[in-house]
């Protein structure tokens, strides 16, 4: 099959051979599978999905059973928002909450050095599996479909790395959750019923929703305010789906808003480029986190498990 490089390409052939997204991508790495000589078979692209989605299986219960990064920043807000869900949530709860539940506790287990699958990222790796743990339930999704979804979001992802960029160093952090939202987006248009057309509709946009979002880690650590923006991420994958489902268009193409994203990126000053030079980790209270830790040149909590910090 020939390698394409637009969305527009993709959604033709779709269209041409009544496929899914994840049809069309489940065929594009069986063809570089064998032209590298790899294993090219249907089951072995399948089986390693199924490794990824055991261990964001892991992640998001280790995340909601409480840990702690190991500079102290962060930790048990997974904890913390699932007794919320189950005790309270007095705004109701939802495929919104169940979804940020595992995001927040799979991106706190990649800031406690745990265990996680990159989507694109390790930063933003909470956003499409949070996504995909709370929709398998909602829209009763079965292993195979559950691996499509992961099949079609990681397609997107490397057409979104190929186009511009998935790094926050280079294009900001719209490229980091950005993406991740966007590939979210896509595949839960796609796990709902939704056309190729519709599925690259969400992409756009979700991508849109946080185009020129700034990389400003604190401490220059992967945790404040990335893990927070996992959930930002979700909530604007599962509203951007919800409007491509309901029949609305992204004005400006697909393959368009990804190249304003990149160029978005480029005007970028370095600063907000994940330098922590900029934004958030420039305030007053980010400069003392980062004296601190500087300081004692070791984590504040050592155990990465264990009951909730007493302060």
């Amino acid at each position: 099959m020939r390698r394409v490089t637009t969305f527009a390409q993709i959604i033709r052939t779709c269209e041409e051979k009544n496929w899914k997204l994840a049809d069309y991508f489940l065929y594009q790495e069986m063809d570089w599978r064998q032209r590298e000589g790899e294993d090219s078979s249907p089951e072995a692209i399948l089986e390693k999905m199924e490794i990824n989605l055991q261990v964001m299986e892991s992640a998001a219960k280790e995340g909601i059973g409480g840990v702690q990064s190991y500079s102290g920043l962060t930790g048990y807000d997974a904890t913390r928002l699932n007794a919320y869900r189950s005790e309270k949530a007095p705004l109701g709860k939802s495929f919104y909450l169940d979804a940020i539940v595992n995001a927040i506790a799979i991106n706190e287990v990649n800031a406690s050095m745990g265990l996680i699958c990159a989507t694109p990222t390790a930063g933003s790796c909470g956003v499409v599996p949070g996504i995909l743990l709370a929709a398998r339930e909602h829209l009763k999704l079965d292993r195979r479909q559950q691996l499509d979804f992961l099949i079609t979001s990681g397609g997107c992802g490397l057409m979104i790395g190929n186009l511009a960029s998935i790094s926050g160093a280079e294009g900001g952090c719209q490229a980091e959750i950005g993406s991740a939202s966007g590939m979210a987006a896509a595949a839960l248009a796609e796990a709902a019923g939704g056309t190729p057309q519709a599925s690259t509709n969400a992409l756009a946009i979700a991508l849109k929703g946080l185009l020129g979002l700034v990389c400003d880690p604190v401490a220059s650590l992967v945790e404040v305010p990335c893990i927070k923006r996992n959930a930002t991420g979700v909530v604007n994958a599962i509203a951007s789906a919800e409007m491509a489902l309901a029949g609305m268009q992204s004005r400006i193409p697909t393959d368009e808003v990804i190249s304003a994203m990149h160029s978005v990126g480029q005007l970028m000053p370095s600063a907000l480029r994940e330098t922590a030079l900029g934004g958030l980790a420039l305030t007053p209270t980010a400069r003392r986190y980062t004296r601190e830790l500087k300081q004692t040149g070791k984590i504040t909590w050592k155990e990465r498990k264990g009951p909730l910090p007493s302060k």
